[in-house]
């Protein structure tokens, strides 16, 4: 029989913090973004009304400028964030031609002007060049830690720091008009891309300066504009069913992961961290599901399957 001892008091509360994430609600709410507001606040008010102590993140920063697509993990969800960090985005912008400015986007300093109009030939001519692995230069004016500090902290206090080039990835670049004051363009690109750099760096491609004016998120992984609802309806709705019915599944965003079927037994061991048979599964990360339900992210090798990521739903 269980003494109230320290080792029965910690299951205890185990059990209890797996029984209230086992509630929910778990899922992603699909955002569209408003202007002038950053991610973190958007989640910040996502997380007002998801109720008291549930988990909320974001999976994709946007500029406060920035509109569109912001996927917001809710419970369980939040254990596949990295999924959807890593998923393909893309974008809609426009680059207003003759102004740099320090922040590469519309709400920045003017620090360089040009003369210079590139006709529409010209653009078009660069674009190759920023298709594929390309290298590229984050704006000063970014989230990126220098010595510790946000490169932003830095470049606000007039000490913007000499940030190295990153290898980006650029599925695809059309553009779709331009005339005498600027461009708009569609693109479709990799984790760690920053619109605003490509911007500046076609604009000099081109033979001029120019930045961001504005800038649309059209998609994340598999979540589009389509399945986006705009923030202040989200947040109307409070926690009551109709949010929850906005969710979608946490395993979304897992969609291209092999399924390993399991038994209600096999379930209820991986739940407990213990390994199952995966006869027949090829090695690597699998999606362990028994029936409908996710029960855990696995890795697959010698005819076993091990637990990484455990879903409390």
């Amino acid at each position: 029989m269980c003494s109230a001892s320290t080792g029965c008091s910690t299951r205890a509360a185990a059990q209890m913090t797996e029984r209230a994430a086992a509630r929910g609600p778990h899922g992603w709410l699909v955002v569209d973004k408003p202007r002038g507001l950053s991610s973190a606040a958007a989640v910040a008010r996502i997380k007002s009304v998801c109720g008291r102590g549930a988990k909320v993140g974001h999976a994709g920063t946007l500029d406060p400028m920035a509109t569109g697509v912001l996927p917001v993990a809710v419970g369980e969800a939040t254990k596949t964030v990295s999924f959807m960090m890593d998923a393909p985005k893309r974008y809609r912008f426009g680059v207003r031609w003759g102004e740099q400015r320090d922040t590469d986007d519309a709400e920045g300093t003017v620090i360089e002007t040009s003369e210079c109009r590139p006709a529409e030939s010209a653009v078009a001519d660069v674009l190759p060049a920023f298709v594929g692995r390309i290298e590229q230069v984050p704006p000063a004016f970014s989230a990126l830690k220098v010595g510790g500090e946000r490169a932003y902290a830095l470049a606000r206090k007039g000490k913007p720091p000499e940030l190295a080039p990153r290898t980006v990835h650029i599925e695809s670049l059309i553009l779709t008009s331009a005339d005498n004051t600027g461009a708009t363009f569609g693109v479709v690109c990799g984790k760690g891309t920053y619109v605003r750099a490509l911007a500046r760096d076609i604009a000099r491609a081109a033979g001029t300066v120019g930045h961001v004016s504005w800038l649309h998120r059209a998609a994340v992984g598999p979540f589009t504009d389509e399945d986006a609802n705009p923030l202040d309806k989200l947040v109307a709705l409070g926690h009551s069913l109709a949010l929850a019915e906005s969710l979608r599944p946490v395993d979304a965003v897992l969609a291209d992961i092999p399924a390993l079927l399991l038994t209600a037994r096999e379930a209820d061991r991986l739940r407990h961290g213990q390994p199952v048979p995966a006869p027949g599964a090829a090695p690597g990360r699998v999606r362990a599901v028994a029936g409908s339900r996710l029960v855990a992210l696995a890795e697959v090798g010698a005819g076993r399957a091990r637990p990484l990521r455990v879903f409390n739903m």
